[in-house]
């Protein structure tokens, strides 16, 4: 829901960073409430932000389990698991070179590094690492916001010709020479939001280990305040902040996100509480989150050859054509990959890429 409008936007990748981010916001709505703007406008209100903060709490959770894993067994920690981050490092450069400059799997890979060892400590001294994370990671995008707030309009209105050019028309090869170019701008992200990932890295390991993800009573008790919380505190917050225009962007991606993310989980939970036979829809994501690696390089892949020149080009044929056959793709794309893994874990057990992961590791 909020990478299928970085590849179908002008300029691309770099488009993102040259005004494509400012879409996002509600304010939008206000100069025009059409039907496809106040679509699109909620549909990435909604997104933004969200998804990357859940799965970076996510990847916590799975850090926990990990620990808890090599614990029982008697087995060193971090010891092998170093082996395994440095390997998703490894991905996540190919993955960046190679399809997309927003891989988020460099960033999760080192912090990884960092919350492994962290699990060694006691619970006092992760707890001050994370709120102090928490701390320094609002007053760093604070202080940006206000910069941004009070520094001269700069506004170039979009990405320039040449890089619009490159996506559209450009070959394969000049595409990675232009990432490979520009990778200290294009990785910014993760080293940005650093504070960050580490607070929401050890606070999915808290959440697990309180229980959060259990099918008892203090599981669901714990979902339901998180949905409230999160949801009654994060969506407002949210929605003032995105009706600040773009240059509330950073406090909306990097602050008021995440207090959603945290009711997201709390809300899937507590529906999934409810269901009592699964049907298609819950079979496919499950399928999807057991093949998580391949699904989300593959849902890249599937939007560079789709929107970009190199492949079907439909970014540029269909750029005045509203946001309609964007969100199209997103649920085109969201259904062959659930209709996918579904198939593919009939005759293996692990996804592709989870595979090869598993093999080379071994």
């Amino acid at each position: 829901m909020t990478n299928v409008w970085i590849f179908t936007g002008p300029g691309a990748e770099v488009g993102f960073l040259a005004g494509g981010a400012t879409g996002t916001g509600l304010n939008a709505l206000l100069d025009d409430p059409s039907p496809a703007s106040v679509t699109q406008g909620v549909f990435r209100f909604l997104a933004d932000g969200k998804f990357l903060s859940l799965l970076t709490v996510l990847f916590g959770v799975g850090l926990a389990i990990q620990f808890d894993s090599a614990a029982r067994n008697g087995r060193a920690w971090p010891g092998r698991y170093r082996r395994r981050a440095i390997f998703l490092f490894a991905e996540g450069l190919l993955h960046f070179v190679l399809i997309f400059a927003w891989d988020v799997l460099m960033g999760y890979a080192v912090t990884a590094l960092l919350v492994a060892h962290l699990l060694t400590r006691s619970e006092r001294f992760r707890r001050g690492v994370m709120w102090t994370a928490a701390a320094l990671h609002v007053t760093v995008i604070s202080l940006l916001t206000l910069a941004t707030l009070t520094a001269p309009n700069t506004d170039t209105g979009g990405p320039d010709q040449e890089t619009v050019a490159l996506y559209a028309d450009g070959s394969y090869a000049q595409q990675v020479l232009f990432r490979l170019d520009n990778m200290a701008v294009l990785r910014i992200e993760p080293v940005l939001s650093f504070g960050l990932l580490v607070f929401l890295f050890l606070l999915g390991v808290r959440l697990y280990r309180a229980g959060a993800f259990g099918p008892d009573a203090t599981g669901r008790a714990l979902r339901t305040r998180m949905a409230r919380w999160g949801l009654g505190l994060g969506l407002p917050l949210n929605a003032a902040v995105s009706l600040g225009g773009a240059d509330w962007f950073l406090l909306g991606r990097y602050v008021a996100a995440p207090v959603v993310a945290i009711g997201y989980i709390g809300l899937i939970g507590a529906l999934l509480d409810r269901v009592r036979h699964p049907g298609p829809l819950t079979n496919g994501l499950t399928a999807l989150g057991r093949c998580a690696l391949s699904g989300y390089v593959l849902q890249n892949l599937l939007c560079v050859l789709v929107s970009y020149g190199i492949g079907l080009g439909l970014a540029s044929r269909f750029a005045d054509s509203g946001p309609w056959w964007v969100m199209g793709l997103w649920a085109t794309v969201s259904v062959l990959l659930m209709t996918g893994a579904t198939l593919w874990l009939r005759h293996f057990r692990q996804g592709p890429l989870e595979t090869v992961q598993k093999r080379l590791l071994h």
